[in-house]
This record gives structure tokens, sequence and C-alpha cells, in this order.
């Protein structure tokens, strides 16, 4: 009995699911060499796979490890302990293993299309308040575990895989729980946002409503209240088309309405750059994102804050005065007769608060005015301040200088400027620089 039980397996063994009690190592091998393998796969008792026979690939070569086998669950006594181990053929087909691997994927996640995904529970903050909706259980199957199990019995003649189901987070499930202390870490932060030199701290707490947390514990916030926010201080600071207070160079207030001179702020490109501060953790932003029209869309004058905005470095028109003045760091440099827009014909040089596109000279201005529908003309200094083509420029062919020559005859819209002085003035206005015109 003693030399029985050293050779042979006990009653109830198996290898790669083949029955092989009683049997010595040798009979071991022989049976496992003539298996013919149905490379059929099942879920449970039903058969997702179909596959052809094959040969096990067992031959000599694998005697050291059955008999590793044969000592392993070897007993004094026969013994009637089940025990079913596993061993890869030193000959194993590995394309086989790999083919059928593949199908077995392939068809679970087939068959997860039709099955019912799990819910996590998840914490988000939903109205201001932190909450957790709970987790529901689906029927899908966990793929990753069952190709475990496939791995282990890879050498079965037939698959047999027990059906394993993804399970939902729990809501007292340490992820869940990272999730609740981001989101509570958000609701304590506070951005301090900058227009100009005005500071506008905006907390967490009162300003956002709802968030979410991403699976790598980031969270996310909705942007609407924060777009509905920096439209708000837009509208209470931005200066694009609004009316300028203006102190005349005669001590007169007066108020101007800005044209191209003038910068609001782009909502929607800074009300993204305050939610990934909000999600990052920064804690002041200054505005980057403005805008402004005309030759230059930067938004000429937001870093203007001085004199309403205007600042003291800019040029003043009257059209009732048919002047101009040119000020430098709020001290006027000079000031000379003009002669402006033609009033009769509706030509007017037109009112408000422009600035200087750019400048060049010489220059060759074409355009039409009244009575002259295509005309061309030279120039030797040009620096206008619409985009319809007005701004100042020497007119040497001008011969009636009167304070009322623009009325009948002034010119198509722009400031003709003497001759003698329009150097000077050229030299003294700078890009971008503020035209006041009244």
């Amino acid at each position: 009995m003693t030399y029985y039980q050293s050779t042979h397996f006990n009653r109830h063994v198996s290898i790669n699911g083949i029955q092989v009690g009683g049997l010595n190592k040798h009979d071991v091998i022989h049976k496992l060499k003539n298996v013919h393998l149905k490379n059929d796969i099942y879920i449970g008792e039903e058969r997702i796979f179909n596959g052809a026979d094959t040969e096990t690939g067992f031959s000599s070569e694998d005697l050291p490890e059955i008999e590793k086998l044969l000592n392993k669950q070897k007993t004094w006594w026969p013994s009637s302990k089940e025990n079913h181990f596993t061993v890869l053929p030193a000959k194993a087909d590995q394309n086989r293993i790999q083919t059928l691997r593949k199908q077995a994927e392939t068809k679970l996640n087939s068959l997860n299309k039709k099955r019912q995904a799990p819910v996590d529970a998840a914490a988000s903050l939903v109205n201001g308040r932190v909450i957790i909706t709970k987790s529901k259980k689906g029927n899908q199957f966990d793929v990753e575990k069952m190709l475990d199990s496939f791995d282990k019995k890879s050498s079965h003649s037939d698959i047999h895989l027990e059906p394993v189901y993804l399970q939902p987070l729990a809501a007292d499930s340490p992820t869940v729980k990272k999730e609740m202390k981001s989101l509570q870490e958000l609701l304590q932060r506070t951005v301090v946002y900058q227009v100009q030199n005005k500071k506008y701290p905006l907390p967490a707490k009162t300003l956002i409503r709802n968030a979410s947390v991403t699976k790598d514990l980031k969270v996310k916030v909705d942007p609407e209240p924060l777009r509905a926010k920096i439209g708000e201080i837009n509208r209470s600071q931005s200066t694009l088309h609004k009316n300028f207070p203006f102190r005349t160079h005669s001590g007169k207030n007066i108020t101007v309405k800005g044209q191209s001179y003038g910068w609001t702020i782009d909502v929607d490109k800074e009300s993204a750059r305050l939610k990934k501060a909000f999600e990052s953790g920064e804690k002041s932003l200054r505005a980057y994102y403005v805008y402004g029209v005309g030759y230059s869309t930067y938004g000429i004058g937001y870093h203007t804050t001085e004199n309403n905005g205007i600042g003291y470095t800019y040029a003043e028109v009257s059209i009732e005065d048919q002047r101009i003045w040119i000020y430098k760091n709020g001290k006027m440099v000079l000031t000379t007769h003009v002669v402006t827009g033609r009033h009769d014909t509706r030509e007017d040089t037109p009112k408000g608060l422009w600035y200087i596109m750019y400048k060049e000279s010489p220059s060759t201005l074409e355009g039409s005015e009244a009575g002259n529908p295509n005309y061309s003309v030279k120039v030797s200094y040009w620096a206008p301040f619409t985009m319809s083509g007005c701004g100042f420029h020497d007119a040497g062919w001008r011969k009636n200088w009167a304070k009322d020559a623009y009325i009948h005859n002034g010119s198509g819209g722009c400031v003709n400027t003497p001759p003698a002085v329009m150097k000077t003035v050229y030299e003294n206005l700078e890009q971008n620089e503020p035209v006041i015109i009244y």
C-alpha cells in the first residue's frame, strides 16, 4: 500500500479538468496526451464560444511536472480529498491560448452592452450642498476578473468561467470620502479677481452652486454662475461704447460717447479662467482677455484709470471752436485752429471718444466727399482715428481757414490742420492716444 500510494494519484484528483485518480505518472501523461481539447468556453452552464478541437501538447517532457503534483497530493493512506491541478504543457499551443482569451474577452464585452452597468455612489455639490448619491447594482460582467480566471483554466478542454459582476463603489468607500473632502475644500476657496486696479473677492461658498468630482479626484465646477459674475463685473466696469465724463480745456464738464476707445472683458474666456482657478486652488486672478474695436482690438484704455479712464495724454477737438488742443501728461503742449467735416452735407467729423489708430508720413489719402466721388491726395502727415477714414492731416490746398469754414467748405470728415503746425501736431500724437471730439 505504501508503494502504491507513493506512485499513484488519489481517487479525486484532476489535472486540467481531467480525472487522473488511480493513475501513475506515466499513465497520466498517456491519458493527457490523448485527450482532445474541445476549446469551448462557458459562463456557468451557458456556452458562449464553440471552438475547434486541438491537441493538449502533453509529452514525456512534462513528466517532472506531473511527478511534482504526485508528490504534492501524496498521502500515507488513500484519501478522498479533491485536488484540482493545472499544468501548462511544455509544448502548449500559445497561439491557441491567446486566440481563446481574445474570443472570451470579445464575447464578454459584447454581452455587457446589453447588460446594466452598476452606478457608483458619488459625492457632488448640488445647490450649494455636498450630497452623496447611493450606489446601484448592475449585472455587467467584471471582464478583467473573469479573464484572470480564464488564465488559470486555459489548459482545460472546456473552460468554465463563473460569472463575476462589476461592483459599484459604496457610499462609505474611501473614494467617496475623498470626493467629499475635495468638495468641502472647494467650498473654502476664495479667488480674488482683479480688473484694472479693482479687486473682487469671489468666495466659492456663495458663488459655486454645483460641482462634481472626476475619477482622479479633481473637482469640476459648473461655469454658469461664474459666467454670470464675470458678466456682472464687466457691465459695471467696462468702458466700450459707454459715456465718459470729460473736463474740457475751458473747464466745462461734458460727457462723450465711447466709440473706438474703450475696452470690455471676453466673458466666456475669463469665466473659463475663473473656473480653472477655483478647480486648481489659485487664490488670485488678473483679467487677461480684454478686447476692443477699431484698428486695434486689444481694448485701448484698459491700462488707463486716471481722468475717468481717458488719462492725461490726449487730443481734444472742439467742432464749435474749430480748434484742437494736444495734452501730454496733463500739460497742454500746443493748440491750433483747424477745419473739421463739412456740416451742410452731413460730413461732420464724428463726435465721441476715439483713438489714434496709427501714424504715417507721408501718405496718400483716397476716398470720396461731396462733389468729389473719387479723390486721391498726397499729404505729409496722416494720423487716422476712425476706420471710415477720418483723421488729422495737413491740407496745403485749403485756402479758407475761417472759423465758420466747416459749415459750407469743410472737409470730408477729417480734421484739416494748417501745414505750418501739422508737423508739430503729428510729432505730439501717439498711437492709441485718445481723441475727444465734441
